[in-house]
């Protein structure tokens, strides 16, 4: 619960991960506009790209195997297709690296060079002996419960329309979760275009609140 809770202090909430620009230019402008995109992103980003990468980061933790952890951290990275992608990312993980070496959990530094948020969450997940599907569930809600706080922010949204919102997404994660517990290598991987193109022109926006 402490490594899911939103007041972990690695700056997630500074993120919107293009959401913000989707709204800003009315892709998102009413509540089932916003359901329907969160859905799409959680299913088919989280759900084929950073839940089975984290998966087979903590496999590779429990075989010991240092280079396959640094192969699928690197293969993360290279799916990041724009430069706010991956710079939140890679400052996702360097804060929470710097969280982990400061609660004492031990080599924190086995990533070699820039780190991913799922690579160091991994190794919180293995050092407290967290179940690979519980750590992937709550992988997704920490990322749900993000988004939900910045579409509150940014969409005309209430906080009851909020809340009412998250329950239904909610119910989506153990489906997501089967899903990328059964994900082979091959089909990891995912290009969202919508997602892709408004993180590229958030870079640009003339005014924004999140870094991304």
């Amino acid at each position: 619960m402490h490594l899911v809770s939103p007041a972990l202090p690695v700056g997630a909430y500074a993120y919107s991960q293009g959401l913000e620009y989707a709204v800003d230019s009315g892709w998102l402008a009413n509540e089932n506009a916003l359901e329907n995109w969160l859905r799409g992103v959680m299913e088919y980003g989280f759900g084929e790209l950073d839940a089975p990468i984290l998966l087979r980061c903590l496999r590779a933790l429990d075989d010991q195997d240092e280079a396959a952890l640094n192969h699928w951290n690197q293969f993360l990275l290279a799916c990041r297709e724009t430069q706010e992608l991956l710079l939140e990312d890679t400052q996702l993980g360097m804060a929470l690296q710097r969280l982990l070496r400061s609660l004492e959990i031990p080599r924190v530094e086995m990533i070699a060079g820039e780190v991913t948020f799922a690579g160091q969450f991994s190794l919180a997940c293995h050092h407290w002996k967290i179940a690979q599907a519980d750590a992937v569930q709550g992988f997704i809600w920490a990322w749900l419960e993000n988004q939900i706080a910045a579409a509150t922010k940014l969409v005309p949204l209430g906080q009851t329309q909020a809340q009412k919102l998250l329950v239904r997404l909610m119910n989506d994660i153990p489906r997501v979760v089967e899903k990328a517990l059964q994900l082979p290598d091959k089909e990891i991987g995912w290009s969202l275009p919508g997602v892709v193109m408004a993180s590229a022109k958030h870079e640009r926006q003339y005014s924004r609140l999140f870094r991304s």
